[in-house]
């Protein structure tokens, strides 16, 4: 029997409106309703607590996985390929991948040589070492038809962190074009191997063959336009950045003689900071990295190819008469500019050295805005350097 004083006031309620109806239905009506009203009680009792309980019981729970998780050694893992995964990214200017891949982000444009219309200036490609690969640009002012002429020999090294760039790229075309036509020289421009496929020294003596071959060909050799045009006693090497380290190694090598050395906004570092290079631990150690990987480790950044300043004694039998270097504001690279000029000064050396500084730009900014103020500005002085011995 179900306990009606139990019951909620709504059941109560409704079984009280059941009795009243009730009495007015016949009687075996009456004894039917009277059978089912305790399931019908019960049932509404169900009801009610099962609404007012719903809210606070948990959801119902997931469906588990028809399977068991796999062993860990079933676990194969994906391959790790070799063609996509990089060995050293030396963004901005390439990566180096797994499989010996170089993807080369900048520097890869070349044009062709020939007559440059807007100064008259004349280019063509040598080889200079079937078997290396080893080749050069050369460039020859216009010409005075009315009288033979002898020009100044520059023998130029591009830049681009050994490793993009080449004599061929639009950049260092129209740089030597201009320069050329201001400066009135005969200019070999050099395209020495690069890293990472040929690490240095490589570089270093790509380009002093090159210079040997200069030299060889000016005197009697069968390139023309050094024998016929050029002038083996005003011989100068020069680059930028990259290039201006390669233009200084060649200067010091054994069998250099070169009249006059240009270098514009050179790279050159070290372990210890000069003047007010950046003390930044970690610029100073991407530095570090960045040499390492140039070298592929066989250098120390304090070794005189790359930090000629902690070996001053490389200058002393410098045989170049007269020393530019130019240098940049905001250039990284600036203060070891201003101590390779103060070394070069203290080191027992008897030639001139010119210090020539560009406010207010970054390093090689000269390249990339060729026209401007600044840039005519900075490549006069370099003209003048070349024409001045």
């Amino acid at each position: 029997m179900v306990n009606t004083q139990q019951l909620p006031h709504e059941i109560k309620l409704g079984r009280n409106k059941l009795s009243e109806l009730l009495s007015s239905i016949p009687f075996l009506v009456k004894l039917l309703i009277s059978a089912l009203l305790p399931a019908a009680l019960i049932l509404i009792l169900v009801t009610q607590l099962r609404n007012r309980h719903s809210h606070h019981q948990p959801g119902p729970a997931a469906p588990q996985s028809p399977l068991p998780p796999p062993p860990p050694h079933a676990i194969v893992p994906t391959p790790i390929d070799p063609n996509t995964t990089v060995q050293f990214d030396f963004s901005p200017y390439l990566r180096l991948y797994k499989n010996g891949r170089v993807e080369r982000l900048s520097g890869t444009k070349i044009v062709s040589a020939g007559l440059d219309t807007t100064t008259g200036v004349k280019s063509k490609d040598v080889v200079i070492n079937s078997t290396t690969g080893l080749g050069a640009r050369l460039y020859l002012p216009k010409l005075n038809t009315t009288k033979d002429e002898k020009f100044p020999i520059l023998v130029f090294f591009h830049g681009g962190a050994f490793a993009i760039e080449s004599p061929f790229s639009p950049t260092y075309h129209d740089y030597l074009n201009t320069l050329v036509a201001n400066a009135s020289v005969v200019v070999v421009s050099v395209n020495y191997r690069r890293v990472p496929e040929y690490w240095l020294p490589v570089a270093y003596n790509d380009s002093f063959e090159a210079y040997k071959w200069t030299i060889s060909n000016s005197i009697s050799g069968p390139e023309k336009w050094l024998s016929t045009y050029g002038d083996l006693n005003r011989l100068f090497l020069a680059g930028d950045s990259a290039g201006g380290n390669i233009a200084h190694n060649i200067a010091v090598m054994d069998g250099a003689n070169a009249t006059g050395l240009a270098l514009l906004n050179p790279y050159f570092w070290g372990s210890k900071p000069v003047g007010n290079e950046t003390k930044d631990p970690e610029l100073r150690r991407k530095m570090e990295v960045t040499w390492e990987f140039i070298c592929n480790g066989k250098y120390s950044i304090d070794n005189p190819l790359v930090n000629p300043m902690g070996s001053p004694s490389v200058w002393k039998n410098l045989p170049c008469e007269r020393v530019l270097v130019t240098l940049s504001e905001l250039d990284t690279f600036k203060e070891r500019g201003k101590a390779y000029v103060t070394g070069l000064n203290e080191s027992g050396w008897k030639g001139e050295v010119e210090m020539y500084e560009t406010k207010g730009e970054d390093h090689v900014y000269f390249l990339y805005q060729l026209k401007s103020d600044k840039a005519v500005k900075e490549m006069a002085v370099v003209a003048s350097f070349l024409n001045s011995s």
